[in-house]
C-alpha cells in the first residue's frame, strides 16, 4: 500500500446509528444483545463442526468457515459501535484503517465462501456420483485458500486507496465504522483513483459469485424439477433452501449499498450495512442449523457427551 498523500487528520469521530439521545440506551442493549446471540452462535457451530466427526464433510467445512468469517467481521464492528452509544467513538486514523482492511477483508472473504457453499450444492444434487471426487478434501482446501487470497487482495486494494487520500479538516464519519463510501465524503482531495477501484473490485467480487451463484441454482432448479420423487425433491429443496436465504440476506444488503445513487440518504446506507454486518452473523447459525438433522443429531451427541460422560 503506497502513500501518495500524508493526511493532517490524526483521528477521525464516529457519528455512530442515530443522534438521538433517547435512542442511544436501548439501542446499546440491542445490539449487544444481537452481538452476544452472534457470538454463541458462530462460536457454537464452529465448535460442533470440529467436535462431530460425521460433520467433517465438504458442506460443513464451507461452513466452519462462514461461521468463523461471521464471528470474526461482526466483532471487527459491532464492539466499536457499542462505544458510540454511550460515549463519543474517537478512532485514530490507524485503528480506522485497521478495521476498514479486516472489514473487507471478512466481507470479501464471505462472497466467495457462500459462492463455494452453492457449487458444493450444485455437486452434490447435480453429480452425485462424483461428488467425493468433485469436492475431496485436497479440493476444498484449495478453494478455501482461493477465497482467503481474494480477501486479502481486496482488502488491500480497498485500504490503500483510503490511504492515498488526504483528510485536511474533516474528521466527522457520519457512519457507525470505518468504510469507504463514508471516508471518501472526507477527502479533500480527488476521489475519481479510489472510485474506480471500488467500481473494479467491488464489481468482480460481486458478479463473479453472482454469477456463479446463478448458473448453480440454475442448474440445481432443472435437477430437482426432473426428480420424479416428491420426496426427493422436498429433500433436494430443503438441502439448499437455508443457504439461498442466507444469500439473498447478504447479497440483496451488499448490492443495496454499493451499487445505490450517491444521493441516497446517509441513513439509508447505516440500515443497510446493518443487515449485512451485524444481523446476518446472528441469522446465520440459526439459518444453517433450525432444520438441519446433521446439526441436530451432532449436538445431541456432543451434549450427552457432555453431560453423561462414561
Amino acid at each position: 500500500m503506497t502513500l501518495g498523500n500524508v493526511s493532517s487528520v490524526k483521528e477521525f469521530i464516529l457519528l455512530g446509528l442515530t443522534q438521538k439521545p433517547e435512542l442511544q440506551l436501548p439501542l446499546f442493549f440491542l445490539f449487544l444483545g444481537i452481538y452476544v446471540v452472534s457470538v454463541v452462535g458462530n462460536l457454537g457451530l464452529i465448535v460442533l463442526i470440529v467436535l462431530s466427526p460425521h460433520l467433517h464433510t465438504a458442506m460443513y467445512y464451507f461452513l466452519f468457515n462462514l461461521s468463523f468469517t461471521d464471528l470474526c467481521y461482526s466483532s471487527v464492528i459491532t464492539p466499536r459501535m457499542l462505544v458510540g452509544f454511550v460515549k463519543q467513538n474517537i478512532i485514530s486514523h490507524a485503528e480506522c484503517m485497521t478495521q476498514l482492511f479486516f472489514f473487507a477483508f471478512f466481507i470479501i472473504d464471505e462472497c466467495y465462501i457462500l459462492t463455494a457453499m452453492a457449487y458444493d450444492r450444485y455437486a452434490a444434487i447435480c453429480k452425485p456420483l462424483l461428488y467425493q471426487v468433485t469436492m475431496s478434501h485436497q479440493v476444498c482446501h484449495l478453494m478455501i485458500v482461493a477465497v482467503y487470497v481474494m480477501g486479502f487482495v481486496g482488502a488491500m486494494a480497498h485500504t490503500g486507496s483510503v490511504l492515498n487520500m488526504t483528510f485536511c479538516d474533516g474528521n466527522i464519519i457520519n457512519h457507525y465504522m470505518c468504510d469507504v463510501p463514508p471516508l471518501r465524503k472526507l477527502s479533500c482531495t480527488s476521489t475519481s483513483s479510489n472510485e474506480l477501484v471500488v467500481f473494479i473490485f467491488v464489481g468482480v467480487n460481486v458478479i463473479i459469485p453472482t454469477l456463479t451463484l446463478f448458473v448453480s441454482y440454475t442448474l440445481i432448479l432443472s435437477n430437482i424439477l426432473s426428480i420424479h420423487s416428491a420426496e426427493g425433491r422436498s429433500k433436494a429443496f430443503s438441502t439448499c433452501g437455508s443457504h439461498v436465504a442466507a444469500v439473498s440476506l447478504f447479497f440483496g444488503a451488499v448490492a443495496f449499498m454499493y451499487f445505490k445513487p450517491s444521493s441516497a440518504p446517509v441513513d439509508e446506507e447505516k440500515i443497510s450495512t446493518i443487515f449485512y454486518t451485524i444481523v446476518g452473523p446472528m441469522l446465520n447459525p440459526f439459518i444453517y442449523s433450525i432444520r438441519n438433522k446433521d446439526v441436530h443429531i451432532a449436538l445431541r451427541k456432543v451434549l450427552k457427551r457432555i453431560l453423561l460422560p462414561k
